[in-house]
């Protein structure tokens, strides 16, 4: 009663009112105090992470280049490229190579350097970087240290390796045998020879007016583009005719198809074997390199 007169009891109340208010704001405070620390804390961790994370990177780094110092530290003995009867007697000499173990020659087709298999990697070490370097090799060693080469093939096999008693060199893959047909496509030249062995036996070819260069004045850049393409297009058309016309012959073994690699998918569905080739000229001088070119194999001393 006195404090209602007094005026008192308002005054409590909201010194109650304050009071909780206040309880209010400090659980507040404190749980923002609970997560700056939760915050500083979780950016310490990240801080921690990013450093062990450069410090692994930075290792990385220093081994890569290591391993790019070893790699250029080691050198082929000898490279050379052999063609002909000069690689029929090289691939004499190793098949001529036997082993009284019957795992003490090794053979293996790497098709690319990052196929190295593991029969490789173990037996060359640290010159597997070498055998990487001259994929697509097949690739020679024995037991002993005398051998140790990687021929680039003609044909490539499907990838293999193993120990044997023999060295697995398939003439095939290295020379021209039996009887197949062989082009060159270019995008304004066409040539085709059916062969036996390494003789040419038919020959067809041809050349078409394709626009090499935009002349000043006249069309504009962009017409002269696509008058070209239709110059190519009808080019390949007419080479696709011919290489479907040998393929559905059944006349051949296989058709191998080499030339620029801007043309080589449009006529690849026609080719068993493809390849890049730079060989230029007229029709029949330019698959005359072409030919010598395919059939050069490279040989790599490890």
């Amino acid at each position: 009663m006195i404090d209602r007169l007094l005026g008192r009891a308002g005054l409590k109340e909201r010194i109650e009112e304050l009071e909780e208010e206040k309880r209010h704001l400090e659980r507040r405070a404190s749980a923002e105090e609970e997560r700056r620390a939760d915050a500083v804390a979780d950016r310490q961790r990240a801080e921690k992470q990013v450093n062990e994370l450069e410090h692994r990177i930075e290792s990385l780094e220093e081994r890569l280049d290591r391993t790019r110092g070893e790699e250029e530290a080691v050198e082929f003995r000898r490279v050379s490229d052999v063609r002909g009867a000069r690689l029929d007697d090289v691939l004499g000499r190793f098949r001529g190579v036997a082993s009284d173990d019957p795992e003490g020659l090794l053979t293996a087709f790497v098709p690319d350097g990052d196929a190295v298999p593991a029969t490789v990697s173990d037996w060359f070490g640290d010159r597997t970087a070498l055998v990487r370097r001259a994929a697509p090799a097949v690739v020679l060693a024995d037991d002993a240290g005398a051998v140790s080469a990687a021929i680039t093939p003609s044909i490539h096999p499907d990838p293999f390796d193993g120990w044997d008693d023999a060295f697995r060199l398939d003439r095939s893959w290295f020379r021209p045998t039996g009887r197949f047909a062989f082009a060159l496509v270019r995008s304004d030249t066409f040539a085709l020879g059916t062969y036996e062995g390494d003789e040419r036996v038919g020959f067809e070819g041809f050349a078409s007016d394709v626009k090499e260069a935009h002349s000043k004045g006249g069309f504009s850049q962009g017409r002269f583009e696509r008058r070209r393409e239709g110059q190519i297009d009808d080019h390949l058309k007419r080479a696709n005719r011919a290489l479907s016309a040998v393929a559905s012959a059944d006349d051949v073994d296989r058709v191998v198809v080499v030339g620029e690699r801007s043309v080589l998918g449009g006529v690849r569905s026609h080719a068993d074997v493809t390849d890049v080739s730079d060989a230029t000229g007229k029709p029949e001088s330019a698959l005359s390199d072409a030919f010598r070119d395919f059939w050069t194999a490279r040989i790599h001393g490890i």
